[in-house]
């Protein structure tokens, strides 16, 4: 009962992010110049070489954690520096504090550190009566308005030039114009005299170089460098998982972090510091430098076999750049301390539970964060694992714990949805929608018009349908998924005869039920694991491939599949033996059956696509949609933001209407601006967000399979 009061709780504030106009239009405005921005930044490079580097960099250091530490420590010790290694956040806060008290130091200057900011390490040193200045602008900006960054690497990108005035008017005692590069003057002016003030330093750094006791920083503002140089002390608190053998490999990372960050090959200011610089605030000429190792659970983290990946990461912050729940609802709602995807999972490890146990279920499961991550991280893998590691430390939710164990009984499952079609009778309009129930959904939930249950699903269409094709030149086992099967049958009989006409023999295994995604999505991974085991038994060896008409499924039962049996190794050469037979229906079509481009007529209807999240990411299918639109000689007009997510998500669009209803609503603009007649995609359940939504709008477009569309153009 607390848990889901705390979840209607967040869910709350989360819709209270959703009003902020200023913040959405920001997060869009950059959403949609980021990817040009970065392809840019990468043009000429291998980004898949690259970001594999970095992960086998990063990876290598991991494994040698306490051998790295002991290196740097000893050859800064050589140069003067002072070492200090602390096993919690509030460990470090005290040495920082003890090495301000010692140095009598009472004024200090920070650059941005998100170290800091896990450990909280402004509120300590105020608490221990020490002025306390973040000097970057969008730094020193939250901590006048008493906020956490918003993103790691643009902490007050939520804020307007006019709420920034105000601020500054009501710190310097003046009205201040609105104008960017006049604000920008009056921070320096209000900074410029803490800088001379300040006894003490703090910096974050990037890099911890061992062999040379170095460490890194890139920044775009001066910043940086006044606070590691002008006062007598300088501390740099540092995450252990920055350290790295030499600065060959933080050069390789560098090459990644500006680019993948904010589309820049190179930020403003690279430093590198090497022991104590040179001071005239100190008598000797020479200033007092520490560096604070944090472990934080770093070391016991990076001996974990499923997340120990998660420290490969570099900070870039384009985990949240693409991320399309961030892009809603901003980083104060979509992050403890660190935000976006990466955010969602160290929470968990960096400040417990508690902090993350909501935040995990906000997750979309588009992908657009493993895709573009600078390290190769599996993010949406780990959040989910996150979610049920969570689960099975607390207690499951009832809503959930049923729901795997109806799916885990394939039966039962299709009776009941059997006994919902005959039920739903009189809440079926003569549109051919299902009339909207407040009583039973809550008005949250009417963004859409949804379709009913078919009357007849596809599995008792399918004796009918199944016909001998002579010859055939593959043999396919089809599996249905449970929306196409019992929603929209009519897609699959497309699917079926499209292979049958170029020369594959289809069977349908009865035994298959749904792909367990919902499952694991709602973190029932022990329920996911059963529905596989028994798909794998219910589709058998005898197919060449095993193809889907949904991206989701095809995406669930090639990856998933074998991950959740990792631990079982007959299990998951089983699994991996499935997964490499299964294909998308848009492959086996242009790629493997080579369907001819004259087999088609043009109907001339003005066509765009949406690339479904788990067909153009999970599967990594983008030129076989788009091949197979051109053979049918459709008219294609393509849409901006085309592989940007509908915002179905499954269950996600059920347990945080708002936000999926926000993201359609872009999703549709974007659509609507091509001026197309018809919008093809690859999965019922983009379908259903997009038909029901276009509905909802009286938006004149028709949605459309690209099975059911390449057979209207046969």
């Amino acid at each position: 009962m607390q848990t889901a009061k705390n979840l209607k709780e967040y869910k709350a504030k989360v819709d209270e992010a959703l009003e902020n106009r200023f913040q959405r239009e920001a997060l869009d405005k950059f959403a949609v110049a980021y990817p040009t921005g970065r392809a840019n930044a990468f043009a000429g490079m291998d980004i898949a070489a690259l970001v594999d580097k970095v992960a086998a960099i990063k990876d290598q250091a991991l494994g040698q954690l306490d051998q790295l530490y002991a290196q740097f420590k000893a050859n800064a010790e050589k140069k003067g520096i002072h070492v200090h290694l602390a096993d919690t956040a509030e460990a470090a806060n005290a040495i920082i504090a003890g090495i301000a008290k010692a140095g009598k130091a009472t004024r200090i200057v920070k650059s941005k550190s998100m170290t800091a900011e896990e450990t909280l390490l402004n509120h300590y040193l105020e608490a221990e009566g020490l002025e306390v200045t973040e000097t970057d602008l969008g730094e020193w900006i939250i901590q006048l308005r008493h906020e956490g960054p918003t993103h790691m690497v643009m902490p007050a990108i939520h804020l307007s030039r006019y709420q920034v005035a105000d601020l500054f008017s009501e710190v310097t005692g003046h009205t201040q114009e609105t104008e960017i590069e006049r604000l920008v003057k009056v921070a320096r002016r209000e900074l410029r005299q803490k800088y001379v003030e300040a006894d003490m330093g703090i910096s974050g750094a990037n890099f911890a170089l061992a062999d040379t006791a170095t460490i890194g920083l890139t920044t775009n503002e001066g910043n940086a460098r006044l606070v590691t140089t002008l006062p007598r002390i300088h501390v740099a608190l540092i995450g252990l998982d920055k350290l790295l053998p030499s600065l060959e490999d933080a050069l390789h990372i560098n090459r990644v972090l500006p680019r993948n960050a904010t589309g820049q090959q190179i930020t403003s200011y690279v430093t590198w510091i090497t022991g104590p610089n040179a001071c005239a605030a100190t008598d000797s000429g020479r200033k007092e430098m520490h560096i604070v190792f944090l472990d934080n659970g770093r070391r016991t983290l990076a001996r974990d076999p499923v997340f120990s990946q998660v420290l490969r990461c570099v900070r870039c912050g384009a985990c949240a750049n693409v991320c399309p729940v961030y892009r809603m609802v901003g980083g104060h709602q979509y992050g403890h301390i660190y935000i976006g995807a990466i955010g969602l999972i160290i929470t968990y490890f960096f400040h417990g539970r508690n902090k993350a146990k909501n935040l995990v279920q906000n997750c979309i499961n588009c992908g657009a964060c493993k895709a573009v991550c600078a390290a190769g991280i599996d993010l949406p893998r780990l959040i989910k694992e996150i979610h049920a590691r969570i689960q099975d430390e607390t207690d499951h939710p009832l809503s959930s714990v049923l729901l795997g164990k109806l799916l885990s009984h394939r039966k039962l499952f299709h009776q009941l949805l059997r006994a919902a079609q005959k039920a739903q009778a009189p809440v079926v309009q003569e549109n051919g929608y299902l009339r909207h129930l407040p009583l039973i959904l809550s008005k949250e939930h009417n963004f859409r018009a949804l379709p009913p249950i078919a009357k007849t699903p596809f599995r008792d269409r399918w004796p009918g349908l199944s016909s001998s094709v002579a010859n055939p030149t593959h043999r396919v086992a089809l599996f249905a998924g449970c929306v196409q099967d019992f929603v929209y049958p009519e897609q699959l009989e497309a699917g079926v005869a499209l292979l049958n006409r170029f020369g594959a023999a289809v069977d349908f295994p009865m035994g298959q039920s749904c792909c367990g995604l919902p499952a694991l999505m709602m973190g029932e991974k022990t329920a996911a694991r059963d529905v596989a085991s028994r798909n794998m038994t219910a589709m058998g060896n005898k197919a060449d491939w095993i193809v889907t008409l949904c991206a989701s499924c095809a995406s669930h039962l090639k990856h998933n599949y074998p991950q959740l049996f990792a631990d079982d190794p007959e299990m998951h050469e089983k699994a991996q033996r499935f997964a490499d037979k299964v294909v998308a229906f848009s492959t086996l079509m242009n790629d493997i059956l080579r369907v001819p481009q004259d087999a088609f007529t043009s109907p001339a209807v003005k066509t765009t696509y949406h690339a479904p999240c788990h067909l153009c990411r999970g599967m990594g299918v983008r030129k076989a949609p788009h091949e197979l639109i051109r053979k049918a000689g459709l008219p294609f007009s393509p849409a901006a933001e085309e592989e940007t997510c509908c915002g179905f998500g499954g269950s996600y669009s059920g347990k945080f209407p708002q936000i999926s209803a926000q993201i359609l609503e872009s999703k549709l603009a974007d659509v609507a601006a091509t001026g197309a007649e018809q919008l093809i995609t690859e999965c019922p359940g983009c379908i259903m967000q997009l038909r029901g939504g276009a509905e909802k709008k009286g938006l004149k477009i028709a949605v459309r399979h690209i099975a059911e569309a390449l057979v209207q153009a046969l």
